[in-house]
């Protein structure tokens, strides 16, 4: 089985795998986000069969060369998470290997990120979810007041249901992605905090029992949001951006210029176009924040939950994890002394690059030597950004126990050359502004940590 061609997963797919493994998607839909093509029909029949969506998802198609029998499914940091198996005439099937990794933040708390046939399940020994709603923006006041009068069955003239839906339960679905949006727009971590509150309302205003769902949605695999909110569990599906008035939706997109039309009501036109010039090219001064530890020492975990905190902040915010550089960036290099020192070097000059304006850089590499990491801090220096030397100085048995590739094992056994902390040195940084040791530290803990310590430079 180790023979299969393996395929790295991007993030949207991999939003495809979870809701194929959760039992929201067929098979099929995930062969149709991997390589969509014109070809012979995939018998959509894949799907369970107490899955709403057996009926609904259309089928997959292959490229006109069918698939090898067995393709291996990995993340970015080559952790084998599935394998596809798929041959002509007959349907995909899915076998799950590792658990798909999670970050941190609101948007995958497991209490909210539940698979479906989970919440299916769950919501079939009640009253059932009669109706479920789709919270695909912040809600606005009006929004709210529409899932009230959805909640209590009053809204009868609203989509296929009726005040039958009373009484029966609400499923709050949250779709959200691994990629982060584009600037100014409400983050995953932001959006699901608003639907929480927007269940605790409607909690208190109907009575209703409410179910909130952190649906993982790139609008790959061939679906769509009703049919995965069907297979969740959802008798009628209301989207509540559906329900905002044209005065309301024209009032949310005139907010982006609420302070230029306060500057035109106070100043003369030159000075207010002057005011606007000015504010138009503020430069706050960005910061590169350098993650080094060993391998399974919980650094990339740590840069993905501050990346994805720091974004929904609202700082533009890029990361640089050290696998997916190998990938694009660092293609082709070895891992020899010298190849690791152009992999960092190629890390630090893009993070200056990205800090010179203003963005905010957050690296993952081992980074094993310190004139490497002197060279980053440099080239951050240089660039006017603010450097942060995170230390993840979690113990090598610590990491080795955590190994989920085996990479440890197989570098004692002398399958792997040059291995940090095996067969190749890790030099201990001396000048690192914070050290965390994630043995004890919770991740939640550890990004908080460098969230204060960035913010004190950031002002």
């Amino acid at each position: 089985m180790t023979d299969s061609p393996a395929r790295v997963l991007s993030d949207d797919e991999l939003d495809v795998l979870e809701l194929t493994l959760g039992g929201a998607l067929p098979p099929s839909a995930l062969v149709t986000a991997l390589r969509p093509g014109p070809a012979h029909d995939v018998p959509a029949a894949d799907a369970p069969a107490d899955s709403p969506v057996a009926d609904t998802v259309p089928a997959a198609t292959l490229p006109a060369a069918a698939l090898p029998a067995g393709i291996l499914l990995t993340d970015a940091e080559n952790t084998p998470l599935a394998r596809l198996t798929t041959r002509p005439g007959e349907a995909p099937a899915v076998e799950p290997l590792k658990p798909l990794a999670a970050a941190i933040g609101p948007q995958w708390d497991a209490a909210v990120r539940r698979p479906a046939r989970e919440v299916r399940a769950s919501l079939g020994d009640g009253p059932g979810a009669g109706l479920g709603l789709l919270v695909t923006e912040v809600p606005t006041r009006e929004e709210t007041d529409a899932a009230v009068a959805l909640a209590s069955g009053s809204d009868a003239g609203s989509g296929s249901g009726s005040g039958s839906d009373a009484g029966s339960g609400v499923l709050l679905l949250v779709p959200v992605a691994r990629h982060a949006p584009g600037p100014g727009v409400v983050g995953a971590p932001g959006l699901v905090r608003a639907a929480q509150g927007l269940a605790a309302a409607l909690t208190e205003r109907t009575g209703a029992r409410v179910t909130t769902v952190v649906v993982p949605w790139s609008g790959r695999g061939g679906a769509s949001l009703d049919d995965v909110a069907a297979a969740y569990g959802a008798a009628r599906v209301e989207r509540l951006a559906a329900h905002r008035s044209p005065a309301t939706a024209e009032r949310v997109a005139a907010l982006p210029g609420v302070r230029d039309e306060a500057v035109r009501a106070l100043y003369p036109p030159a000075s207010a176009a002057e005011l606007t010039r000015a504010a138009s090219g503020a430069h706050r001064r960005g910061a590169v924040v350098f993650f080094t530890g060993l391998s399974g020492s919980g650094k990339s975990t740590v840069a993905r939950a501050l990346a994805a905190e720091l974004e929904d902040d609202g700082l533009g915010t890029t990361l640089l994890d050290g696998d997916e550089v190998r990938q694009h960036l660092s293609k082709g290099l070895g891992f020899d002394r010298a190849s690791r020192e152009t992999n960092v070097e190629r890390i630090g000059y893009v993070a200056a690059l990205v800090a010179r304006h203003g963005g905010i850089a957050v690296a993952a590499p081992i980074a094993p030597f310190a004139a490497g990491r002197a060279r980053v801090r440099a080239m951050a220096e240089e660039a006017g950004a603010h450097f942060v030397l995170v230390h993840v100085s979690t113990p090598l048995e610590v990491c080795e126990a955590r190994d989920r590739k085996g990479f440890y094992a197989r570098a004692r056994a002398g399958e792997i050359a040059e291995f940090t902390g095996i067969s190749s040195p890790y030099e201990e940084p001396d000048d690192a502004d914070l050290v965390i040791d994630t043995t004890d530290v919770p991740v939640p803990q550890a990004v908080e940590q460098v969230r204060r310590h960035l913010q004190t430079l950031l002002g």
